[in-house]
């Protein structure tokens, strides 16, 4: 008898609960298709916009990004992290009590000299930028000239909806001082993200009228190298950098807001972010609720390191939380797990599985290939005996008595991005000639040690640079011309995996 009323009162707290996540889940999905972004917050998006959106991952270098407490000028954060400090407002988001209109704000940092950018109800006018169409094949645009692929903005190919306040004529949203002194030229002679910023101007609701609406954040982006790995890398930076900077909550839409055709690099921008269209691709004028405009890879730490001394090191993001140093960073740790978690790798780094037939040594190889439609597939070599050097290495890791060394062959131009990535993931050496393909040990497992050979033309220093920031070991062996002597690679190899309990 107590048995049947025990089960009596367990079947109606079942059907209590049932009732009660029914009532909850209905109320949820009300709200979330009813509730719009606080106009004084236009950061607060409501859940039916980001349902396309591809979430962040959980990475284990990742710390906050806080505009809250600024950090140091010059420090590793400023240089890598959230330097972007000081607001500016060019046009304020709309109060409570007023009417929708757009917004345009830029968080600028000190450090980089550089700033990044975003606009709510923000109008593109493909027509009125000057450049190619985007997204060719290759094949198709042999021949074309750079001038053609970037872009040209006239006054107006962006606009911002000025409010039922805002009676015209049409006025500059900055002026040259405004630009002079957040988005500088510097060194580079045609700075695309500056004069897009200058093309921008507020409109009245009337003139605001839009052929589509993209309800979701969305990155502007405009690239020069973009068939070059390290250049690339540096726009991969930069997008991320913003994409965090501007607290967006998953990841962002993508737009190219240049002419250039299709590339192999396509691979990983599609896989850090949510989707990518070419700018010119859209049949007419395009809304935007949230627009992100991610600064030039040329003013990254990355790129900005080879020339100005940025004196950090890599350290792990735990031992950072625990002991803040204005000398260390996690961030290019940070951003290697992001590429390796957009590939669906796993990031935990006390659980990516190495190769149980023993260690990789990989080779990165420098082969000839159709970068873009100037390039006649010839790649400069940095290593005239490369085949030698790697052969040599070859038969040494056959030969080797203690440990089973995989040298694998990386012929990156032949591997799509996928492919190259799950290689530096599982190798614990890299060895490789100077050259753009060795931009990927930003993607590398913590303990990873790296060896350059370096001929006497390219003393650069791109990669013990980037290894320094991501803490890794790095190794380089300087050649007087561009001859490398086998037997001393070897040797180095060698004292390299002795080091390594091989």
């Amino acid at each position: 008898m107590m048995k049947n009323k025990r089960d009596v009162l367990l079947l109606k707290i079942v059907i209590f609960l049932f009732a009660l996540n029914s009532l909850s889940l209905c109320l949820y999905q009300f709200t979330s298709k009813t509730s719009p972004p606080s106009p004084n917050n236009p950061l607060n998006y409501p859940t039916r916009r980001n349902r396309h959106l591809k979430p962040w991952p959980i990475l284990p270098s990742y710390l906050p990004w806080s505009h809250n407490s600024p950090p140091a000028p010059r420090s590793c954060e400023a240089f890598f992290g959230n330097g972007f400090s000081r607001r500016l407002d060019p046009l304020l988001p709309p109060n409570p009590d007023e009417n929708p209109r757009g917004w345009f704000r830029c968080w600028h940092s000190e450090t980089l000299r550089s700033s990044i950018c975003e606009g709510g109800s923000l109008r593109m006018v493909p027509e009125r930028i000057k450049m190619s169409r985007g997204g060719e094949g290759l094949e198709e645009v042999i021949g074309r000239r750079e001038e053609e692929e970037l872009p040209e903005f006239q006054n107006g190919a962006f606009e911002v909806d000025g409010g039922v306040g805002f009676l015209g004529p049409p006025r500059g949203l900055v002026d040259g001082e405004f630009l002079d002194r957040y988005v500088p030229r510097g060194e580079i002679a045609k700075h695309t993200m500056r004069d897009l910023i200058r093309s921008v101007r507020v409109v009245t609701p009337g003139e605001f009228q839009c052929h589509e609406w993209i309800e979701e954040p969305t990155l502007l982006v405009t690239r020069f190298e973009y068939a070059n790995l390290f250049h690339t890398v540096t726009d991969w930076y930069s997008a991320y950098v913003s994409s965090r900077v501007t607290g967006l909550p998953n990841r962002p839409k993508l737009v190219f807001v240049d002419g250039h055709c299709m590339a192999p690099l396509e691979e990983t921008w599609k896989a850090l972010f949510s989707s990518l269209r070419y700018a010119k691709n859209f049949s007419g004028p395009v809304c935007f609720r949230h627009a992100i405009l991610s600064p030039l890879g040329y003013e990254t730490a990355l790129f900005k390191g080879l020339s100005e001394e940025i004196n950090c090191h890599g350290a792990s993001a735990h031992d950072l939380w625990q002991n803040p140093d204005d000398k260390k960073t996690a961030r290019l740790s940070e951003f290697g797990e992001m590429i390796r978690a957009a590939f669906r790798f796993p990031v935990n780094r006390h659980h990516v599985e190495r190769p149980v037939s023993g260690p990789n040594v990989l080779f990165v190889r420098r082969e000839d290939y159709l970068a873009h439609p100037r390039h006649g597939g010839k790649v400069e070599s940095r290593l005239s005996n490369e085949q030698e050097v790697f052969d040599s290495l070859k038969s040494w890791a056959l030969n080797h008595k203690v440990c089973n060394v995989n040298l694998v062959n990386g012929l990156f131009a032949h591997m799509s991005m996928k492919e190259q990535v799950r290689a530096i993931q599982d190798a614990s050496v890299i060895i490789g000639a100077h050259g753009a393909g060795l931009t990927h040990i930003v993607s590398a497992m913590p303990k990873t040690v790296i060896l350059e050979i370096i001929s006497s033309q390219y003393r650069r220093p791109h990669f013990a640079l980037i290894a320094r920031w991501k803490g890794l070991e790095y190794h380089a062996i300087n050649l007087d011309g561009s001859f490398a002597n086998p037997p001393v690679v070897i040797d180095k190899l060698s004292s390299i995996m002795r080091s390594l309990g091989c």
